[in-house]
């Protein structure tokens, strides 16, 4: 190695050295209540289980009505009221405790039945497009799975509101 590439390669060890340094000189912010690497393991061991409980219209339909499950819609309680599958109940997702949770869905193995703003479109005031990595169906199964909640399916497709066969309720709705 000629001393220029020495110096180069020098340079930029010494200045690694120093980022690194800063950043372990850097306060950490310590909360018990938030623990990111958590959620990271949770979202990974959720991953294999939720893309095996994605439902057609028809399977959501057929478990919608069987006796004692929970279809539970996750947005706002204004889009709520816009628009919702008929027999949803509403909790918001900054709404999630354990304590609220469980006023709807009392047991951890009760069939839960979800779905979100991006699988409907037609609607697109009640039912916002939001971006596919964000979408709400991934932070409520994760969310649910978190707080012990172990038979959760989700509504897979993207349907429009005017052709579904889910039967729809609410504001927006023509009875």
């Amino acid at each position: 190695m000629d001393m220029k590439a020495h110096f180069v390669l020098c340079s930029v060890l010494l200045l690694a050295l120093r980022h690194t340094q800063a950043q372990n000189q850097q306060p950490q912010l310590a909360n018990p209540l938030i623990n990111y690497p958590a959620f990271l393991r949770n979202a990974e061991q959720v991953e294999s289980i939720r893309n095996s409980r994605r439902l057609t219209e028809a399977e959501f339909m057929g478990m919608m009505s069987e006796p004692g499950v929970v279809l539970l819609d996750a947005r706002s309680a204004a889009k709520f009221k816009m628009r919702h599958l008929k027999g949803a109940i509403n909790l918001t997702l900054p709404d999630f405790t354990a304590t609220e949770l469980k006023k709807i869905i009392p047991r951890q193995n009760t069939k839960v039945l979800i779905y979100c703003n991006n699988n409907f479109a037609g609607s697109p005031v009640a039912f916002a497009e939001k971006r596919a990595s964000a979408s709400l169906n991934i932070s409520t199964f994760v969310t649910l799975h978190t707080y012990g909640y172990t038979n959760v399916y989700e509504l897979g497709p993207l349907l429009d509101v005017k052709t579904a066969k889910l039967p729809f309720q609410g504001d927006e709705v023509s009875n």
